[in-house]
Formats: C-alpha cells, structure tokens, sequence
C-alpha cells in the first residue's frame, strides 16, 4: 500500500530586513511626510483665501443690509409725502391751488420718477444683498470643507510619523548595541537621505576616533565648532568655527523635527555643538582627551536645533 503524504518542509523565519532596505523603507516615509507637509500647507493657504472672501462676504452683506434700509428709508418718505399730497393720480385738478397745470404736471411727475428711481434703487440692493449672502455661505461651506481636509491630511502625517518612528527603531537597534558600552569605537550608521545635511553627516562620520584639539577644524583633530564647519565645508557651505554664530547661521527648528545634518546646540550658553545623525544619535567632538564620535542625545541638555541645509 502506498501512502500518499504531505511533503515536508522546514519552517523559515521571514528574513529580517537589512540596514540599507530599512534606511531605505525610513526615507521613503520621510519623503510621504513632506508631501503630505506641502499639501497641508497648501490647504492652510486655501483655507485663509476661503476665509477672507466669508469675511469681505460679511462686510458686503453688512453694507448692503444698511444700504437696503435706508433706500427703504426714502422709498416710504416719498410714497408717505405723495399720499399726503394727494398722489400723481388723485384728483390733481382739485388740489392744484394755485399752481398752473403746467407747473403741476412737471411736480407730479418729478414726484413719480423718483418714486420709480427709489423702488428700483430698492430692489437693486435687495438683489445685490442676496447675492452677498450666497457669496458668504459659499465661502463658509469652502473653509467647512478645507478645514476637513486639513484635518484628514494631519492625520495620515500623524499615522506616517508613528511608522518612521517604528522603522528607525529597527534601524538604529544595532547601533544602540554598539554605543551603550561608553567606550568610543568606529560605529557605522546608516545616514537617511541624500540632501547636502545627510552628505555632511555622512562626511562627519569619516572623521570618528579623531581626538578632540581645542581650536581644531581637521583635518587631523577637530573641536566641537571645528567639526560641523569642516563638514559642511565639504558639501561647499561655509560656516563660521564658532557655536554662537552657528546658532544663527540657519533655520531654527523643533527637536521632534530633526533630521541628519542638523547642528544641535546644548547649554544655555551654547558652548557645545553636535551633528544629528538619526534615530536619537548624533556625531560630535566632545572635550579635551575625546575623540569624535557617535553618542546619544538621551538626558542631554539641548538648547535648540539648527537646519542648515536640506
């Protein structure tokens, strides 16, 4: 008898990830977050045009509003002065006294044309007030609709940060193995992005285990000014070999927005300077008997972040 089984086949772990598919998978979300940055921006600039025609629609339905009440105004003054004068159609012979029919003829017609005037004066501003009121709920129904859209594309920004957060934590695990021994050693990390600030980040990780020499700027020692010069030196932006004037050599940005490149400054007095890298890693030169190397920013004293460059 001949049995027929199953094949047999060993188990296999899906293989994990390499550094360059996660570094990959991390600028890719990075590039989906500055899409959704320029159409948010872009709605916001809609939004403020769909707000400031509500607002002139306001002010044109406020006018015509006032405008329309004093045609109304005039409109009764006239047709109360007609009546109590008896009118272009009421017995005008009667009434004339001693106004010549001529004379009656060119009032009472005047009376009637101004009569007419107002009432259409009237209904123009009427109509006029009308549309002011479709033009301002129009505008109000653009700004509802924007401020939804707004609201959508906020979130997928939020959804797309917490999935780079997910990813660089993959991708920074072995570096944090590496770093946690507190005893410098070359470490190779993986920089996101291909701007002139990843190119410098990627240039400043060259110059690891280089010591650490008061007023250096390489290319053999480096201090901490020194180093973020030289490197953007290498991508051609010049930077002045002092952290005061670094700190305002670029845009001044939010911790929870830095990317690899970016200076970052500590102490209130901001007498030292590191290079973000990723992932809560920077490169720096750190002091006297140092060298340059990769470290983490966790329990630093950060005074502010720095973008000089894309």
């Amino acid at each position: 008898m001949i049995t027929v089984g199953v094949p047999m086949v060993a188990a296999t772990a899906e293989p994990k990830p390499t550094t360059k598919q996660l570094a990959a998978e991390v600028e890719k979300l990075y590039s989906d977050i500055e899409t959704l940055s320029e159409q948010y921006n872009g709605e916001r600039v809609r939004l403020s045009a769909a707000q400031r025609s509500a607002d002139v629609a306001k002010k044109t339905l406020a006018k015509s509003e006032s405008e329309l009440a004093e045609r109304r105004q005039k409109a009764a003054y006239l047709a109360q002065n007609s009546y109590m004068n008896g009118g272009f159609g009421s017995t005008p012979f009667a009434l004339m006294g001693g106004v010549d029919p001529e004379t009656y003829l060119d009032q009472a017609s005047t009376t009637y044309a101004l009569e007419m005037q107002q009432g259409q004066e009237v209904t123009e501003v009427a109509n006029a007030m009308q549309a002011a009121e479709r033009a301002k709920a129009g505008a109000a129904a653009r700004a509802a609709e924007v401020k939804k859209l707004l609201s959508s594309l906020d979130s997928q920004r939020k959804k797309i940060t917490k999935l780079v957060k997910k990813s660089e934590s993959k991708l920074y695990s072995t570096v944090a193995a590496s770093v946690s021994g507190g005893a410098a050693k070359r470490v190779s990390f993986p920089v996101v992005g291909d701007g002139k600030a990843a190119q410098a980040a990627r240039w400043a990780l060259t110059q690891q285990m280089k010591p650490y020499v008061w007023g250096a700027a390489g290319p053999s020692s480096y201090d901490c000014s020194g180093l973020m010069m030289a490197a953007y030196h290498t991508v051609g932006i010049s930077l002045p070999h002092y952290t005061g004037n670094q700190w305002t050599s670029g845009t001044h940005i939010s911790t929870k927005d830095m990317r690899a490149g970016d200076l970052i400054f500590f102490y209130s007095d901001l007498h030292h300077v590191g290079m973000y890298l990723g992932g809560g890693f920077m490169i720096h030169a750190p002091h006297t008997g140092d060298v340059v190397r990769v470290a983490p920013l966790a329990g630093r004293p950060i005074a502010g972040v720095v973008r000089i460059a894309d």
